[in-house]
């Protein structure tokens, strides 16, 4: 070990080139903590991590291959192989693993198109990998026919790489340091059973709140008001806020405590009543304030938040693992809708850049 710790403090002085890359990997480190920590809201955060894993991974193999520690490499490659084994199975089988996923749903919930998700993309990804091989392992298709074909991997690898940062951040959010210092703790609703009666995954963000709050309360901060959103859909009988604030009141939560926004009818809403609701009881905008939802409707549920001006993060109550696939996919929805000039400008220039292509191609032009 002595040796191994010798040998890397001789090749650091020696190496002035790894020194300047090592200078370069802190400086990805520090943007991305100051970024994240700033504000774990934004999307370039995923950027930001990504550069840095990628540039710290980078240092790693160049540190590896130029000490030329035999037991070194040996870990290094074990580890190496077996991540690179791990993304290859994921590529190549994910569709696999989505059928069983929405047989696993479909048998424990209802069969509604956001519990279809899984399913329809599995469907997809079987299309794709159809016009892979007849694009490129059919040699009599034309050339402008499999640039035209082309075009749909394309559009589906962009697409991958705007859920991969979209499912970074969202990991990310998950681990936010928490302040119990609180005053304010907006529970967000998520409708109800058979018009009148929570469902498990609101009555989880309920708990969850409360949770926080005894523990706020025990570190010798005040006891936090709540803040019940939600309002009252076409087929309920009563608003989700109140249902939300019966419950708590049968958890101990003294009714003083509880505060009711019963006008929302979606997260933006639910965002934009609660801060005045907020204001309403403190008397200004001077306070502090965190939400609950459920754990993968953290990020879009935050990014509404901001937009809304409330200045507070949110914290995540648990979601069974067999549900979360499908819920990701319906929130990574709500991102690229949110976002949708982008992206849709993105794939609109795809889409002709590949038409161009081969229309060229048909006409001989190269």
């Amino acid at each position: 070990m002595k040796s191994i710790f010798y040998s890397l403090l001789f090749f650091f002085s020696q190496n002035r080139t790894f020194s300047y890359f090592t200078i370069l990997v802190a400086i990805a480190a520090v943007t991305f903590f100051f970024s994240w920590l700033t504000d774990p809201r934004r999307l370039i955060n995923g950027l930001f991590f990504t550069f840095f894993i990628f540039s710290l991974a980078a240092w790693f193999t160049f540190l590896v291959y130029a000490t030329n520690l035999p037991s070194f490499r040996r870990i290094y490659l074990m580890v190496g192989a077996f991540l690179v084994s791990l993304v290859a199975f994921i590529v190549f089988f994910s569709w696999t693993l989505l059928l069983w996923n929405s047989y696993v749903v479909l048998k424990h919930e209802s069969h509604t198109l956001p519990n279809l998700l899984t399913l329809i993309l599995a469907i997809a990804m079987l299309v794709l990998w159809a016009f892979i091989f007849i694009g490129h392992l059919t040699k009599s298709t034309p050339t402008w026919f499999r640039l035209l074909l082309d075009m749909f991997p394309t559009i589906a690898f962009y697409l991958a790489a705007v859920m991969y940062n979209f499912l970074i951040n969202l990991l990310l959010y998950q681990i936010v340091p928490r302040r119990y210092h609180q005053d304010y703790l907006v529970v967000l609703g998520a409708g109800l059973i058979n018009g009148n009666r929570l469902s498990n995954i609101q009555a989880a963000r309920i708990n969850r709140a409360i949770q926080f709050a005894y523990h706020q309360q025990e570190k010798g901060q005040p006891f936090p008001k709540f803040i019940m959103s939600g309002g009252q859909g076409p087929n309920e009988t009563i608003s989700e806020a109140s249902a939300m604030a019966a419950y708590a009141i049968k958890r101990g939560i003294p009714a003083d405590q509880i505060l009711l926004e019963d006008q929302s009818r979606n997260t933006e809403q639910n965002m934009e009543f609660s801060k005045i609701v907020a204001i309403n009881d403190h008397g200004d905008d001077d306070f502090r304030a965190c939400f609950f939802t459920s754990n993968y409707h953290l990020l879009r549920a935050a990014i509404y938040a901001k937009e809304a001006g409330l200045d507070g993060n949110g914290i995540g109550s648990y979601t069974r693992p067999y549900y979360l696939p499908n819920a990701v996919l319906r929130e990574f929805a709500g991102i690229l809708v949110m976002n949708r000039l982008r992206h849709f400008t993105v794939m609109a220039l795809i889409v002709a850049a590949y038409v161009a292509l081969a229309i060229c191609k048909l006409l001989n032009v190269f």
